[in-house]
């Protein structure tokens, strides 16, 4: 599996003959010219991780591109005219061979009820665990999880401890396009080192970034 962080949540998964796009949102543009995308997966709604016109604009240059998310982002799509496949809650798919399984946790708390909406993680190929905006542990085998390090729902000690209870073989941060790049710094460095320590590899992923898991 080769996974390219675009920016943020903007992932570019190879596996299997099979090339997904995750959360295609405003915190990157790069995805707007990316070509050969089978399948573009959205866990939630908000604006960093689904912004309509840069789905658009991949839907123009991949056509035959499917999009897979749950409920609450299909009402958007049913707006915007987009077709779109549910598959959420422990619903599951099979494309080119490729398992993709849905693991629905409420999105974590901003305040309240702010920003409360569906979210979906995905666990795609039996190996990779992408979860959104959410803590939820699908409680199987996670040889590399996408995890989350930053936002105004996410603290470092959550996120920590967050990887030690799934114990994924690998981890790479995810949810950082907030932070300028010169000054990630602890929010990288901390996961690193105690994770590091527990067994648990994390390979550092900036924008652009291409790795081989």
């Amino acid at each position: 599996m080769k996974i390219k962080k675009i920016g943020h949540c903007c992932l570019l998964i190879q596996t299997n003959n099979l090339t997904i796009l995750t959360d295609p949102g405003m915190f990157s543009v790069e995805q707007n010219s990316v070509t050969g995308i089978d399948v573009v997966l959205i866990t939630h709604e908000h604006a960093d991780h689904f912004h309509v016109e840069s789905l658009q604009e991949i839907l123009k240059n991949n056509p035959d591109a499917k999009v897979i998310t749950n409920s609450g982002v299909g009402k958007k799509l049913d707006e915007k005219g987009i077709a779109y496949s549910i598959i959420e809650d422990r619903e599951a798919t099979s494309i080119k061979g490729v398992v993709i399984e849905a693991f629905d946790g409420r999105h974590e708390e901003i305040f309240e009820e702010i920003g409360q909406v569906q979210n979906t993680g995905y666990f795609v190929d039996n190996k990779l665990f992408y979860p959104g905006d959410s803590f939820r542990n699908p409680e199987k085998l996670v040889d590399v999880l996408a995890l989350p390090v930053a936002g105004p729902w996410c603290k470092i000690p959550d996120a920590i401890r967050y990887a030690l209870s799934v114990k994924p073989k690998k981890v790479f941060p995810v949810h950082d396009g907030m932070l300028q790049i010169e000054r990630i710094g602890s929010a990288h460095k901390i996961p690193e080192k105690v994770l590091s320590e527990n067994g648990i590899e994390f390979i550092t992923m900036n924008g652009g970034d291409e790795k081989e898991f």
